[in-house]
């Protein structure tokens, strides 16, 4: 097997693509009932559609629900290998701003505090985020401290489509046929809902989705997300005694019935929580918006029933239909699907060896395209994409672990 080597040219490559991918708004809307969820995301989606139909890839197409999907033709003379896919998402999470991205870059970072924004002095430091000793040396991409970067998961589309665009550069690289494929709305639990499985035509898939170099996860959370709405009764102040019902107040109160030590901050490994992801409220109405997490079915399934329960305590006493409870399942735990498939989990291991890795094979404390598609016939387990401090001002990625995520695609394909 060929060696992957990336010399000046294809760093560039990959570094220039992922800036300009970061630069498009496409921030997900989990209130909008379309797909995509944002009309911004199209701006995205066409952007990569092109691009893989530029660098040469068969049967490029982008369907109404913006699902991109692609194909590195096969290279080999008797072609019996089955075809594998890579997939990642474009949209970026509405947990902070994705608007008006501008990525910085710092070469040969040297382990002080960098200062993202002269004018706040806004600052990503080691001594808050120890992880950035670890880049030493490296080349940095970060935010200028106003928004979110994008690295989730635009780092995985970059790296998807460069190792795509390499394979067809180097035909001396012996593969398969090689599926890619990208999605919208990843980031409010919806990547995979329209994922035509059939269409995509591989026998087994990566999402390149995760944190540091070396995660591979095959086991991630069962995940439902919630709407608590709670309805008051307006009334000028002046005249409120006895009549005023303050959704806002009542909102506070129940945010407060749930326990605080399950929340994301006070849990890890395979603890689960509830999330207050957003709270909108004056007098009349309120609603608080909730995500469910748990790695185990059972308590996952504990979980819904006690945010119900709550919403029922609390019309006991406030009055019955003061508040109302909607929970919609997002993605089930993966790691069942992978019983007696564990060759696709150990196929990636070996391409990360042979990259001088090694796995770090863990759960996600979150989930990914892959959960649902692996229920929906595809196993996909999830490969590092090398961003850290997602959804956030503070989130940043080495130009270093974004090679390596492509070379691990590299050795997947040619192995």
């Amino acid at each position: 097997m060929s060696t992957i080597e990336f010399n000046q040219v294809w760093k560039e490559k990959l570094l220039n693509r992922f800036l300009s991918y970061v630069k498009i708004y496409s921030t997900s809307d989990a209130e909008s009932e379309t797909t995509p969820s944002t009309e911004r995301q199209w701006d995205i989606a066409k952007y990569i559609t092109e691009e893989l139909k530029t660098i040469g890839l068969e049967d490029v197409s982008i369907d109404d629900n913006g699902y991109i999907m692609g194909y590195v033709p096969s290279n080999l003379e008797n072609d019996d290998q089955p075809t594998i896919g890579f997939i990642s998402h474009y949209d970026t999470s509405p947990d902070f701003s994705g608007e008006n991205v501008q990525p910085q870059v710092w070469e040969n970072y040297d382990g002080n505090d960098l200062i993202l924004n002269k004018e706040t002095g806004f600052k990503l430091s080691p001594s808050k985020f120890e992880s950035l000793k670890k880049y030493i040396g490296q080349t940095l991409i970060t935010t200028d401290g106003t928004t979110l970067l994008g690295a989730d998961d635009k780092a995985g589309c970059a790296e998807i489509v460069t190792a795509a665009e390499y394979l067809m550069a180097h035909p001396e690289i012996k593969h398969g046929r090689i599926a890619v494929g990208f999605t919208p709305d990843e980031e409010i639990g919806r990547g995979a809902h329209k994922f035509d499985v059939a269409k995509f035509g591989a026998e087994f898939a990566y999402t390149m989705d995760g944190g540091e170099v070396g995660e591979l996860e095959y086991e991630n959370f069962n995940a439902a997300g919630a709407v608590v709405k709670i309805h008051g009764l307006s009334v000028h102040p002046g005249y409120a005694y006895g009549k005023m019902i303050n959704a806002a107040l009542l909102a506070s109160e129940f945010a407060q019935m749930l326990p605080a030590n399950e929340t994301p901050a006070t849990t890890k490994g395979f603890d689960g929580f509830y999330h207050l992801m957003d709270l909108n409220a004056d007098i009349s109405e309120a609603k608080l918006q909730y995500i469910i997490r748990d790695h185990d079915a059972d308590k996952f399934e504990a979980r819904k029933k006690f945010m119900e329960e709550k919403v029922a305590e609390f019309n006991q006493k406030h009055g019955e239909g003061t508040a109302e409870i909607e929970i919609k399942e997002q993605y089930r735990n993966m790691k069942q699907q992978f019983e007696g498939k564990m060759h696709i989990i150990d196929l990636a291991a070996a391409a990360m060896k042979e990259a001088g890795i090694e796995p770090k094979i863990k759960a996600i404390r979150g989930g990914t395209d892959g959960a649902q598609l692996s229920y929906m016939g595809l196993p996909c387990p999830n490969i590092f994409a090398g961003g850290i401090n997602f959804h956030g001002p503070y989130e940043y990625v080495a130009l270093e672990s974004m090679e390596k995520a492509m070379e691990v695609i590299l050795n997947i394909a040619k192995a």
